[in-house]
């Protein structure tokens, strides 16, 4: 599986939600087993970490990831340009697949 580019726009100060549907060959893939995570840095090759998303797998048979950034956190990264992917792993790691990755814009905020 490649994993699929998708860009991002979140708000400062929001909650930013998104879910997906893993699919292979159109039907949904059965997650059983495994976690997902997600990062956001300023570039790919960057050692800083700006932000880590929350990510669930409800229910692994539906094929369903869901991959949240809450306000608290949102609002304290600096408005610009970011990177980010997203990961599904099994345990100690053996199994790691990237399913999206992109860019991620942060609008700034203005009311405070």
């Amino acid at each position: 599986m490649t994993a699929a580019r998708y860009d991002l726009v979140i708000d400062q100060g929001s909650d930013f939600a998104i879910e997906l549907t893993v699919k292979e060959n159109e039907t949904a893939r059965n997650l059983s087993g495994y976690n997902a995570r997600a990062q956001l840095r300023p570039t790919k090759s960057s050692s800083t970490l700006s932000g880590t998303f929350t990510c669930t797998i409800p229910t692994g048979t539906d094929g369903k990831v869901n991959m949240t950034l809450s306000n608290a956190v949102s609002n304290g990264i600096a408005a610009g340009n970011y990177q980010y992917d997203l990961e599904i792993y099994t345990s100690s790691d053996l199994v790691v697949t990237k399913l999206l990755y992109g860019e991620v814009v942060i609008n700034q905020g203005v009311t405070r």
